[in-house]
């Protein structure tokens, strides 16, 4: 993307997608790191995000008071330091915007900021002072605005627990910055510096409560924090031309700020992730955020539960597709060589399968009762079946041509009368002889060789009883003889067909036995991908709670501290009974797939038997 562009349009009050910018997306398929940079307007956030892009111009960065950023605005360029990977640029409309003179905006475009973004730069001038916090107001209104699932009793959601399992990184970013970083004396660090703006004062007054609330919010929400305190980059004479001015000729101080804090992101913010550690592609963020966006626009809260299973619907079916066109291509080689024998066929079926179902559990996730990953699976097999069929009649046109051919001389026989005289039926005998075994010997026939020469063989049988009754030659124990023997053989050719049936029948059991038991290894491989990553999700936000509990304790807020503790134990309980039903849902899943293999292999079964318990006609005496 050479410039940003609009993605999120804010139009006299409303906030609508741009169609340019979705469509980008959709066909993003890289993962994503995604950074979105709020704040009041005209603090710098665009150069930041101009910065980021290693970028002089892109953003619009105003000289006056005027806001120039309406909305939300993006920019994807290649992430500077992770392969195949896209960095997504988003940059804010200033909030406090005294022309806009409704707050409503403000807190939808933070909240979106939030939702859509793996690291979140707040932007401020001058200190973190109560002002500079009181300004995160919209911090306070999270969770009016924004819901984690979807709820259908009276229960309150644990609130700052729920939220910070699945909220961005906090980078504050303080410009125009002219204090000394320093306490009672001591030098300390940004963090520091911000850590101690965030702490809380002891009391329950009303005025220590108004205090500490938008930073007990700031603590919850965002327990991952970090600081940057920005000098000024020029002199006020030239700050009106920012953007136009060379690198040189900003000060020192302010590049090796600048310079730290694009390191920082370009290192630590990690890719967006949703609901149980699913990282998104370009074309999942872009579900996600028509998703958001239109369900605001309906004068509905927006769910992140909901937005997750609504994109994850998207996507598992696009898995479906994407899966099945890889079977499909997969079997376009053995296609082109019909008609091919049942080993043949087999191998590239398995080979495509694994293939298609490899491309399927890459994309796919949530998929938790297997429904897509069936439809899948009929998906292929709808598609197998239709290439079996294709070969079993590229092989039956081959060997009817191919008996047509040997048999060509005979009918021209036949037709002279040359049969029809005495010793003519061993004449045709021998002939009728030298056709079955050239015709065996005939490579690459395809399946069901046995039972189409078996079908041809009967349509000759009332023509070999003709000339046999005919010859005059032959006795009549001659003829019976004779007779006796054409039924054995047709008798055997009947079994070389019907193990012929059988051998296929039972290739494809142990076809279908290689393919459930790919089918179950790549589903459990899946599962337990997803175990670790929700593991890893929860031990993460354990981490940060426990270190807010040691906080608390630390400082003497020993009641916070209390019920920080039962909300930890209510967490870790919620985790426990979440993997248990998960376990148990999995479990049921797989015991599912395994009683439908066994379902089908029991039905094949049954079919075999049928075939070799098929009562042969015994040969006849023929009077």
């Amino acid at each position: 993307m050479d410039s940003p562009i609009c993605l999120v349009k804010n139009s006299d009050g409303e906030l609508c997608l741009e169609p340019e910018a979705i469509d980008y997306l959709m066909g993003l398929k890289q993962k994503v790191v995604v950074v979105a940079v709020v704040g009041l307007y005209r603090t710098g956030k665009s150069y930041l995000m101009n910065k980021l892009a290693q970028r002089k111009r892109g953003f619009a960065l105003g000289a006056t008071i005027q806001s120039k950023t309406k909305g939300i605005w993006m920019w994807c360029v290649p992430h500077p330091e992770k392969t195949d990977h896209t960095l997504v640029l988003l940059d804010t409309e200033g909030l406090g915007d005294v022309e806009k003179g409704d707050s409503k905006n403000d807190a939808w475009i933070f909240s979106l900021a939030i939702l859509l973004s793996s690291t979140l730069v707040y932007n401020s001038r001058g200190t973190i002072d109560n002002d500079a916090v009181e300004k995160l107001q919209y911090v306070n209104e999270l969770t009016e605005r924004i819901k984690v699932k979807s709820t259908t009793d009276n229960e309150e959601e644990g609130e700052g627990t729920q939220f910070a399992q699945f909220f961005p990184n906090f980078v504050w970013t303080v410009r125009d910055f002219t204090l000394k970083l320093e306490i009672d004396g001591g030098e300390i660090t940004p963090d520091q510096y911000l850590e101690n703006s965030l702490q809380l004062k002891k009391g329950t007054s009303k005025k220590i409560n108004d205090y500490n609330l938008p930073r007990q919010c700031i603590r919850n929400f965002f327990p991952s924090r970090k600081c940057f305190v920005f000098p000024f980059p020029t002199t006020p004479d030239n700050m009106h031309r920012l953007d136009s001015m060379d690198e040189a000729e900003l000060s020192e101080s302010f590049r090796e700020v600048a310079d730290t804090f694009c390191r920082f992101i370009f290192q630590e913010s990690r890719m967006k992730t949703v609901i149980g550690g699913h990282t998104l592609t370009g074309e999942m963020l872009g579900h996600l955020v028509t998703t958001y966006v239109e369900t605001i626009a309906k004068g509905n809260v927006p769910c992140l539960g909901n937005a997750v299973l609504a994109m994850a619907k998207i996507e598992n079916q696009a898995a479906v597709d994407e899966g099945l066109a890889v079977y499909q291509k997969g079997m376009e080689d053995v296609k082109a060589l019909f008609p091919v024998d049942i080993n043949q066929l087999s191998e590239n079926q398995l080979r495509s399968e694994t293939e298609a179902t490899q491309a399927f559990m890459k994309r796919s996730f949530k998929d938790e009762n297997g429904e897509f990953l069936k439809a899948l699976a009929e998906a292929i097999g709808n598609h197998t079946a239709d290439l079996v069929k294709q070969n079993k009649d590229a092989s039956e046109k081959k060997c009817e041509a191919l008996l047509e051919n040997l048999s060509a001389q005979m009918d021209h026989w036949m037709k002279e009368g040359r049969y029809a005289t005495p010793g003519g039926y061993e004449l045709y005998r021998n002939h009728h002889d030298n056709m079955v075994e050239q015709y065996r010997a005939e490579p690459n026939k395809g399946v069901g060789a046995e039972e189409f020469l078996e079908l041809f063989l009967k349509g000759k049988s009332a023509e070999s009883n003709s000339i046999l009754q005919a010859d005059k030659q032959l006795t009549k124990k001659d003829k019976k003889l004779q007779a006796e023997m054409k039924k054995t053989a047709e008798l055997e050719q009947e079994k070389a067909a019907s193990k012929e049936k059988q051998a296929e029948m039972e290739h494809n059991i142990e076809n279908n036995r290689i393919s459930q038991e790919n089918y179950l290894k790549e589903m459990e491989e899946k599962m337990e991908k997803e175990r670790k990553q929700q593991q890893q999700e929860f031990n993460r936000t354990l981490d940060r709670r426990m270190q807010e509990q040691k906080y608390l304790l630390e400082m003497g807020h020993k009641e916070k501290a209390e019920l920080m503790r039962q909300e930890i134990e209510e967490i870790k309980k919620n985790n426990q009974l979440e993997r248990d039903a998960n376990t148990q849902n999995q479990k049921a899943l797989l015991e599912l797939f395994k009683q439908q293999a066994e379902e089908q292999n029991k039905k094949m079964g049954i079919l075999i038997e049928e075939l070799k318990n098929r009562p042969q006609i015994p040969p006849c005496n023929v009077m």
